[in-house]
C-alpha cells in the first residue's frame, strides 16, 4: 500500500537518506494521523543506523532557521522548524529490567523498532527510501485496528505493560483522544499489571492526565482509569469519590460520576486546562465532609473550603505547577458554590458586590463551571436553576457596570492613612481599611476616593486619631 506524501519535508528527508545511503522511515503517530485525517506537526523518523548523525545532516541541509538538539542518553535528536518538530532515532531493540522502565538498547532492524512500539496503530511506518518511497509497512495489522477503532499492543500485552507500565496510561489516553476501544485482552492486562504503575514518575503520569483532561470527552479516560484500578494508585483522592451510601432509604449522588459529567460539560465551553482541572477537583472535598442527619439527610458542608485546601497536596503529589495556576484552581474550587448559592437563596446588591470583588478576573470562569454543574435528572429543577443563574448573571453585570468592582482595589491605601494621621503601621490601619471596604460593599458609600477619604477621616477621629 502506497501513501501519498505531498509535504516537501519528506522529499528533503528522502534526499538525505539517499546521500547517506541509509534506510529511513517515518513512523508512529504521524503515520497514524495521516490515516485518520488528523493534523499533526510532530514527525518521528527512524533510521537504520545513526539517527543523531542523520538529524545533524538534515538540519544542515535546510535553508530555514532550525533549532537542533541532541539527547545522547536517549539516542535521539530533535530538529525544530517554524512548521515541524522532527525527532530522529536509530532503529533499536530493547530489553527491560523489573525495577525500571528505562530499557537496555542495542541497534536493530525496522522490525525490531516496530516490535518495541506501544500499540499497533503506532507501529505503522512509511518508507522514505527511493526504491519504495511512500510504501506503508504494517506488520501488526494496525490499519485494521484503525478501522475497527481498537487499541491493541503489537506483542503480548502482559509483556508490553510489564516492560513499560507507562504504556497502560498511554492506552487509556489514546482511547480517550481517539474515542477508540481498548481490546478486552489488552485491558485485562492493564488490570493485572496496574500495580506496576508505581515505578513511573508522577511527572510522566501528569503528562498523560493532562492529555486526557484536554480531550473532547475526558470522562472516557477517567472511567477507564477507575475500571482498571489505576486511578486509586495515581489519584486516590478522585477514586475516593466513587460510590453511594444509603441510610434510611436516603442516598447521595455518586460524586465521582457527577464530577465526570460536570467535566464533560465544561469541556463543551472551554479548552482551558486549569479550569478543567478546577472542575475535576471542584467536589474533591466531599468524601471528607460527608455527614448524615435525620433532618437534612446527606450533607457536604464546607466541602468547598476542604477541597481548596486539598489542591496544593494533590498538585504537589502529581508534580503539577505550584504557582499561579495552582492558586487559580484553589480559588475556583473554594468559590465554585457561590453562584449556585446566590441563585438558590436570592441576592442583594451587597452579596453581588462581594462576589464580584472576591472573584475578580475569574468571574466568567465561575459561571462557566456553575452552568456545567447542573446535572440533576429532573429537567424542571435544572430549568429553574438555570433561570435563577441567568438572573444572577444579569445582576452581576448591572452592579459591575455601575460600581466598577471587578479587580477591585481599595481607594484608600495604608500609606494614605499613615500620611493623613501621621501614624506608623498598626491595627488602626486595618480597622479603617476594613470598615471602608465593608461600607463600599454594603453600598453605604460609592467606590471612589472622595467618599472613601471622607469616611476614613470619620473613622480615624472616632477611634482617637488626629489629622496631621
Amino acid at each position: 500500500m502506497k501513501i501519498e506524501l505531498n509535504t516537501k519535508i519528506f522529499e528533503q528527508l528522502s534526499n538525505i537518506a539517499t546521500k547517506l545511503n541509509v534506510e529511513t522511515y517515518v513512523i508512529g503517530g504521524y503515520v497514524r494521523d495521516i490515516l485518520l485525517h488528523r493534523n499533526s506537526k510532530d514527525i518521528d523518523i527512524v533510521v537504520i543506523g545513526n539517527g543523531i548523525a542523520f538529524a545533524e545532516a538534515f538540519s544542515k541541509s535546510l535553508k530555514v532557521k532550525t533549532d537542533f538538539a541532541v539527547f545522547k542518553n536517549f539516542g535521539t535528536a530533535m530538529v525544530k522548524t517554524a512548521e515541524w518538530e522532527i525527532e530522529f532515532v536509530g532503529a533499536r531493540k530493547e530489553s527491560y529490567s523489573r525495577d525500571s522502565r528505562k530499557p537496555s538498547v542495542i541497534p536493530g532492524t525496522l522490525r525490531d523498532d516496530q516490535n518495541r512500539r506501544d500499540f499497533t496503530i503506532n507501529a505503522l511506518a512509511i518508507s522514505l527510501n527511493k526504491n519504495n518511497y511512500g510504501e506503508l509497512l504494517d506488520p501488526f495489522d494496525g490499519i485494521k485496528d484503525l478501522e475497527r477503532k481498537i487499541i491493541r499492543t503489537p506483542l503480548d500485552p502482559e509483556i508490553t505493560f510489564d516492560d513499560d507500565p507507562l504504556r497502560m496510561l498511554r492506552a487509556i489516553r489514546f482511547a480517550t483522544q481517539l474515542e477508540f476501544d481498548i481490546l478486552p485482552e489488552t485491558f485485562h492486562a492493564i488490570k493485572i499489571y496496574a500495580e506496576r504503575i508505581n515505578i513511573i514518575s508522577f511527572e510522566r503520569v501528569n503528562e498523560e492526565l493532562n492529555k486526557i483532561i484536554l480531550s473532547k470527552t475526558p470522562s472516557i479516560g477517567f472511567n477507564l482509569l477507575f475500571e482498571s484500578n489505576l486511578l486509586k494508585l495515581i489519584f486516590s483522592e478522585l477514586n475516593a469519590m466513587h460510590g453511594v451510601e444509603r441510610i434510611n432509604n436516603k442516598a447521595h449522588k455518586d460524586n465521582f460520576y457527577h464530577t465526570l459529567k460536570v467535566l464533560d460539560n465544561v469541556c463543551k465551553e472551554t479548552e482551558d486546562l486549569w479550569l478543567r482541572w478546577a472542575t475535576l477537583l471542584h467536589d474533591i472535598g466531599k468524601p471528607l465532609t460527608k455527614k448524615f442527619s435525620e433532618t437534612e439527610g446527606w450533607t457536604f458542608h464546607g466541602h468547598e473550603d476542604k477541597g481548596s485546601r486539598m489542591v496544593k497536596r494533590i498538585f504537589d503529589k502529581l508534580k503539577l505547577p505550584l504557582n499561579e495556576k495552582m492558586r487559580y484552581v484553589q480559588k475556583i474550587v473554594a468559590m465554585h458554590h457561590r453562584p449556585k448559592a446566590l441563585a438558590e437563596e436570592g441576592v442583594t446588591d451587597s452579596a453581588i458586590r462581594r462576589f464580584i470583588v472576591d472573584a475578580g478576573d475569574d468571574l466568567d470562569d465561575l459561571f462557566t463551571l456553575c452552568r456545567a454543574d447542573m446535572t440533576s435528572k429532573f429537567e424542571d429543577k435544572i430549568k429553574k436553576y438555570r433561570t435563577n443563574l441567568l438572573k444572577v448573571q444579569k445582576l452581576v453585570k448591572e452592579v459591575e457596570e455601575r460600581d466598577t468592582l471587578r479587580n477591585w482595589q481599595a481607594p484608600i491605601t495604608g500609606e494614605h492613612i499613615m500620611q493623613i494621621f501621621d501614624i506608623k503601621p498598626g491595627k488602626e490601619i486595618g480597622i479603617i481599611k476594613s470598615e471602608i471596604r465593608e461600607s463600599i460593599l454594603e453600598g453605604k458609600i460609592k467606590n471612589n476616593i472622595d467618599d472613601a477619604k471622607k469616611l476614613m477621616i470619620e473613622i480615624g477621629l472616632r477611634i482617637g486619631l488626629k489629622i496631621k
